[in-house]
């Protein structure tokens, strides 16, 4: 028997045993293939383990889709977490030839995938804030969110959770630096339902533009309720 002998429901059946890769490659092979490469029910789950794999063609966003990751194990995560105003020219340059693909990618699962469940980045030190409240409000039925070392996150992201994540159950912000206790206590307030992890998060030191650095550098200890008195050498703006 060939292979397109076989009926719908069993070329689906085959196809979910295979890798991204291998199904794009079976789908070239005829008509038939391809129309069930594009079955929006073949993709429920997307795991990608690098920001390349995003720019392929190899798989298809839709309204099945239920459970999303993005995990980058790479070197260069270290480099996308480092502060902007720190970057070297050529540390830029790294991060320029990827530094708006995870947000790019989410706008997509935004406008084609309503019924996301689960969410996982992990090492995409890009993703914005403004990126994930948009996700809250486009995927109602998220009842997962998990963010690991995503350095961009901030208090931002949990009052977004706060105000649109209405069936979210479980959020993980772990080791995203810039997410402080405060903002982990008002969370915690609003939603006491909310299962909530936060490890290292509160306790790393969060990213200090110029300007704050400037600022504190030139607190006298002698002035009251901590303000800012110009030296000689230096000033707050």
């Amino acid at each position: 028997m060939h292979i397109t002998q076989l009926n719908r429901e069993c070329l689906l059946c085959l196809f979910s045993f295979l890798d991204k890769d291998s199904r794009k490659s079976l789908s070239r092979t005829c008509s038939q293939l391809r129309d069930v490469f594009e079955d929006p029910t073949l993709w429920p789950l997307l795991h990608f383990h690098s920001l390349a794999e995003l720019k392929k063609d190899n798989f298809r966003l839709g309204p099945a889709l239920r459970s999303l990751s993005i995990c980058w194990h790479s070197s260069r995560v270290q480099v996308c977490s480092i502060e902007d105003w720190l970057k070297s020219a050529f540390q830029r340059s790294i991060c320029s030839q990827h530094e708006s693909l995870v947000n790019d990618f989410l706008l997509q699962v935004c406008n084609r995938c309503p019924n996301l469940a689960s969410v996982t980045l992990s090492g995409c030190g890009h993703v914005t804030d403004d990126c994930l409240a948009r996700l809250l409000l486009s995927c109602p039925r998220l009842r997962a969110l998990r963010l690991e070392n995503c350095a961009r996150v901030t208090n931002r992201t949990l009052a977004a959770v706060a105000a649109h994540g209405r069936a979210l159950q479980t959020l993980h912000v772990d080791f995203c630096r810039n997410v402080s206790a405060a903002g982990l206590l008002r969370l915690r307030a609003a939603c006491p339902g909310l299962t909530l992890s936060a490890e290292h998060s509160a306790a790393m030191i969060p990213d200090q533009p110029p300007l704050a650095r400037g600022c504190a550098a030139s607190v006298s200890p002698a002035a009251p309720g901590g303000q800012c008195l110009p030296h000689a050498t230096s000033s707050c703006g």
